[in-house]
């Protein structure tokens, strides 16, 4: 299965910084945590001025032809934010948080949940193929159009009004601590007037029925958002970011997924920036450009094997990455991944006889095909859970599966 390794949020300027050789390796050694941002602007470069001798639909089928197999779309933030505000917990344990699970149970009792196909993937598989329905090219419209109404300079006076009220901010540190300190205010202003800006006013009167307790402890998540977004208006206020590109309202915006990663990806300079600022210690900062040199790096390696094992495919021997060499990618294994990978990695692999080959499609196609659970499962109930991708039988120069499964399936796991 590939994308197996520490959750990575990452945005398009990295996607568009790789090869489709180089994004074999990102998908082998990473498990992305993918954005509805991202796929949104990925699809807005229907309408973008491309570079000659490209059209904008082979633009994106290019990038469409380097996102992740692995991984999950993330639920989009706004509606996590409403969940959340009406009791729901939102998990945020640096793994995506995604839907669409279905809750089954096999005929042997066991509890599981099966992911089908999103449609945000199954979106990208027809843009590989070049081909796009006349609501997303209307959508990319109006994206693009959507842009030139950013009005930083609204934002700019809020935050001018903030600085009035408390204190000008030197640097980009001091200004997430004030955002900071204003959110940890019981009944704080900001929030009440974030709440009664909501479509549905019960998110207010619910959190007036409690007291207006700080938002830090009653709704973590939904403060993440807000600091993010307070954080950028102060910034702004205070001349410390620039009010000259509208986007970077929208860069803005891959922050409010940082709890979902363990890794963020990026070579924007915003990013760069002020991403640091919002992360733990449990979490890395990876410059796109340090990203796409040790894919390089791997792929190189990998392309020193013999013929007869490239020919098995990517995703019979590359199941965890080098123990030799100076490469990242291991070196965010040791520091984010489960201890002692290596000497697991180290230990010489027993082929898998066909009858063990089989033995696991069946047990994966009696979960697949089993009928709906009477309820739904809580996460520590789970016994099995199944992700169900399509993956090519080839991705640039390599192979992803063995021959075998080509004749079984057409390469579709």
């Amino acid at each position: 299965m590939p994308g197996v390794g520490p959750t990575t949020l990452f945005d398009k300027s990295v996607l568009q910084s790789l090869t489709i050789d180089e994004s074999v390796w990102f998908d082998a050694f990473y498990l992305p945590s993918i954005t509805p941002l991202f796929f949104v602007e990925v699809l807005a470069d229907l309408e973008k001025e491309v570079q000659k001798g490209l059209t904008p639909e082979q633009v994106v089928g290019n990038l469409a032809d380097k996102s992740p197999l692995g991984g999950g779309v993330n639920v989009h933030h706004h509606r996590l934010s409403i969940a959340e505000l009406f009791g729901n917990k939102v998990e945020m344990r640096h793994s995506p948080v995604i839907e669409g699970g279905r809750s089954v149970r096999t005929r042997d009792g066991k509890r599981a949940v099966v992911f089908d196909n999103s449609p945000e993937q199954a979106a990208l598989s027809r843009w590989q193929e070049r081909q796009f329905l006349e609501t997303e090219r209307q959508f990319a419209k109006d994206w693009r159009q959507a842009i030139t109404r950013i009005d930083l300079e609204q934002l700019f006076g809020i935050g001018r009004e903030i600085i009035r009220s408390t204190q000008r901010p030197k640097d980009l540190v001091e200004a997430k601590d004030l955002a900071a300190s204003m959110l940890a205010k019981p009944g704080a202003r900001y929030v009440a007037t974030y709440l009664q800006s909501l479509e549905s006013n019960g998110a207010f009167r619910r959190w007036d029925a409690h007291g207006k307790p700080p938002i830090t402890a009653y709704a973590p998540y939904t403060a993440h958002i807000l600091l993010v977004d307070l954080f950028f208006t102060i910034a702004l206020g205070a001349d410390l970011i620039g009010r000259e590109r509208p986007t970077n309202r929208i860069d803005m915006s891959y922050l409010y997924y940082l709890p979902f990663c363990m890794v963020f990806t990026s070579r924007d300079k915003l990013h760069q920036r002020t991403a640091p600022l919002f992360l733990n210690e449990s979490q890395v900062f990876l410059h796109g450009d340090e990203l796409k040199s040790d894919l390089r790096r791997l792929d190189e390696y990998y392309d020193q094997l013999p013929d007869e094992v490239k020919q098995r495919g990517v995703m019979s021997f590359a199941h965890y990455p080098p123990t030799e060499g100076d490469f990242l990618i291991s070196k965010l294994w040791d520091k984010l991944m489960r201890p002692g990978w290596r000497e697991t990695a180290a230990q010489p692999k027993e082929p898998r006889s066909k009858e063990a080959d089989a033995k696991i499609i069946a047990e994966i196609d009696q979960v697949t095909k089993a009928p709906p659970a009477p309820r739904y499962y809580p996460h520590d109930e789970i016994e099995a859970m199944v992700i169900q991708r399509s993956i090519p039988i080839r991705r640039g120069k390599w192979r992803m599966v063995p021959p075998e499964a080509e004749k079984q399936g057409g390469g579709n796991n």
